[in-house]
């Protein structure tokens, strides 16, 4: 199905960059909407002269999202946050907001719209951020018949936020804690949930469908972190951290107000709550291989970003083997 013109929200986040390059690559005109499009300047040069538009929208204001849906012939959602802060929460986006976008879909007439919410989405998760994704799937179900759900397992690649920010702490500490360390884990490789975004636009089948998005391996918290420090070069000890531990840990680490050194809070009581739940493709979900993806491998990739966590020595020795 041929779209010319396409909505990306949170198309300048992590995931949003790799999906407005793969739209940009169909040659369609991809607006990317989001509260500060200042932002979404560095994707300008994913596309050609005039293709990538910045467009500043939020999905907490309904005038801003129907501005930036006017016209298109599909709308994707990517917005999302692991934390709360003030009126940046679950609540307001992945619910509230995620209808607003539904609703001016439908109403301005859109053809198609892919939501991508998360493993693990479940109204009777004690999760907040699962219990939220789940409200928000059956808000856009409602509101925009034929909505297509993408969940992804943990996405990684080269701006990750979690392979890089343990491999950063492990840099520094002797120790790493691991909260849930039998938890199991199917990280997906961010190039492909882009690829699965673009495949969904293409297929008119995958209408109101939800597909569940893993890699070809499943890992248990423990064994990723192992394949990192072994990534990385260093030996660090892995500490099984206690659920009761790391939420009263986490309740410290949500009130300490330290701007300039915590831009976020290192963790968060409902991120261990969520932590105590595996992570995976459930058995007979749609997922990547029915729509055409061959899974990319953590071993693919990983080498290629978490090299610059080595030690100096160890950069110029993996310089001379390659």
């Amino acid at each position: 199905m041929k779209h010319n013109v396409v909505t990306v929200f949170g198309g300048a986040g992590f995931v949003g960059r790799y999906v407005v390059r793969a739209l940009a690559q169909q040659g369609v005109q991809v607006r990317v909407a989001c509260r500060r499009p200042e932002e979404a300047m560095r994707c300008k040069p994913m596309g050609d002269v005039g293709q990538i538009v910045p467009v500043a929208a939020n999905i907490r204001n309904t005038e801003s999202v129907a501005a930036a849906v006017a016209g298109a012939d599909a709308v994707i959602n990517l917005v999302g946050v692991l934390y709360k802060r003030g009126p940046q929460n679950f609540d307001t986006l992945h619910v509230d907001g995620a209808d607003t976008v539904a609703a001016a879909a439908k109403a301005a007439g859109v053809k198609r719209l892919i939501y991508v919410s998360a493993i693990g989405a479940n109204v009777e998760s004690e999760s907040d951020y699962a219990r939220s994704k789940a409200l928000g799937e059956k808000a856009v179900g409602e509101a925009f018949e034929g909505a297509t759900i993408l969940r992804p397992s943990i996405v990684f690649g080269p701006e990750d936020d979690f392979f890089n920010r343990f491999a950063a702490l492990a840099r520094l500490s002797p120790a790493l804690p691991v909260i849930g360390p039998k938890t199991k884990f199917q990280p997906v490789y961010v190039g492909d949930v882009a690829q699965a975004v673009s495949a969904c636009l293409a297929e008119k089948a995958t209408s109101g469908q939800c597909y569940e998005l893993g890699g070809p391996s499943v890992h248990t918290f423990n064994e990723l972190m192992e394949m990192m420090l072994s990534e990385i070069g260093r030996d660090r000890f892995l500490i099984p951290a206690p659920f009761w531990a790391a939420s009263a840990k986490a309740f410290f680490l949500e009130h300490l107000r330290v701007p300039f050194f915590v831009p976020q809070p290192l963790l968060t009581r409902d991120q261990v709550r969520t932590l105590k739940y595996d992570n995976v493709v459930a058995e007979g979900a749609l997922n990547a291989q029915d729509l055409g993806i061959t899974s990319t491998s953590l071993n693919a990739v990983l080498p290629t970003y978490l090299h610059r966590y080595r030690r100096a020595k160890d950069k110029g020795r993996a310089a001379q083997a390659v």
